[in-house]
């Protein structure tokens, strides 16, 4: 499909650069089928909009300080590196600013004596980075790396102290994410005891998100984009209770992009879920038939994005973005730091 068919207009005082506080104060659109009315909601709704046999799936990464500034050992030419994705337990794949400054073999050097190595450059202009030294690279990261901000917020107002609790999620338990799964964003304790009170289940799976979610679609056309692969886990009680719960009636609505795109990797084609530990660069656009997934509860996201496509993939093209354009006649915020929807087809 042509990557212009996901295009909206947003007026930039839609972006959200804070959250509301607190956190379930954000409002939230309901969308269900294709011809219902919108439902202008709040969060704190959620409850009372889910049935008790039902299962929210949350993502339980856990945001790493991965933004790195520096520059090239012997050089004056600043250099930015936001990590990407673990190799190992001293390498990870980074996107460079400036990288034509940068060759293979040299020496970056950033803030807190802490160095690394520019091994090898990637087809996709990324690099991998081994960190030198014996202490360990997350270590490193909490003396010289900051919260990777989305590059709609970072460059409007910078990363300050407060983003380091605001950009991270309740249920954040494993490091490796160098983005939050947004869209948990909004749940504090009490809409979690409120869920709990109603009979809805939780469960959580892990899926690193990558720094790839923040990278525009440049090609035309859909076939043509290559997503960056994520390292996601779903254990085998957790395949197995998510199992039981749609067997017994009940529907498995994912928290976030991040949550969906694991349970849809690790879906068979029956609908089941198996146990999964793996990469995945699943990219889900209109045409994919959902397996395992029958909700989603997610932000407000950028156009033209490969996430606009998912959710138009969910609900239908035309549907989302008829529901975008509801959104901003009714003054939603949008992005990592907005308020939220409901998909339910």
């Amino acid at each position: 499909m042509r990557v212009d068919l996901f295009d909206f207009d947003l007026p930039q005082e839609r972006i959200a650069l804070r959250p509301v506080r607190p956190r379930d104060a954000a409002r939230m659109l309901v969308v269900r089928g294709s011809e219902a009315p919108f439902e202008d909601r709040g969060v704190l709704d959620l409850p009372d909009l889910l049935e008790p046999c039902d299962v929210l799936v949350f993502n339980d990464t856990r945001v790493i300080p991965a933004q790195l500034e520096g520059r090239r050992a012997g050089g004056e030419a600043k250099i930015g590196a936001t990590l990407h994705k673990r190799i190992d337990l001293r390498r990870w794949q980074a996107f460079i600013r400036n990288a034509k400054r940068v060759k293979e073999g040299d020496q970056l050097v950033f803030g807190g004596g802490v160095t690394a190595i520019a091994e090898r450059r990637h087809g996709d202009g990324s690099m991998t980075l081994m960190f030198e030294g014996d202490e360990p690279v997350e270590i490193l990261l909490d003396r010289a790396g900051t919260m990777p901000l989305p590059p709609y917020i970072a460059q409007k107002r910078g990363v300050d102290e407060q983003d380091q609790a605001d950009y991270q999620t309740m249920f954040a338990r494993e490091d490796g994410a160098v983005a939050a799964p947004t869209a948990s964003l909004h749940f504090t304790d009490r809409l979690v005891e409120a869920l709990d009170a109603r009979g809805v289940k939780r469960e959580t799976l892990t899926l690193h998100v990558g720094a790839g979610t923040f990278l525009p679609v440049k090609a035309d056309d859909t076939n043509d984009h290559q997503m960056h692969a994520e390292f996601g886990r779903i254990d085998v009680a957790t395949a197995s209770r998510i199992n039981a719960a749609r067997a017994a009636g009940g529907r498995v609505i994912a928290v976030g992009t991040t949550s969906l795109r694991l349970l849809e990797s690790a879906a068979e084609a029956d609908g089941t879920l198996r146990e999964f530990a793996a990469d995945t660069d699943i990219f889900i656009t209109p045409g994919y038939q959902f397996r395992v997934v029958d909700g989603l509860m997610t932000n407000f996201h950028l156009p033209k994005s490969t996430l606009v496509m998912l959710v138009s993939a969910l609900m239908g093209r035309e549907r989302m973005l008829d529901a975008y354009v509801h959104a901003i006649a009714q003054g939603y915020r949008f992005y990592s730091y907005g308020d939220s929807s409901l998909l339910l087809p």
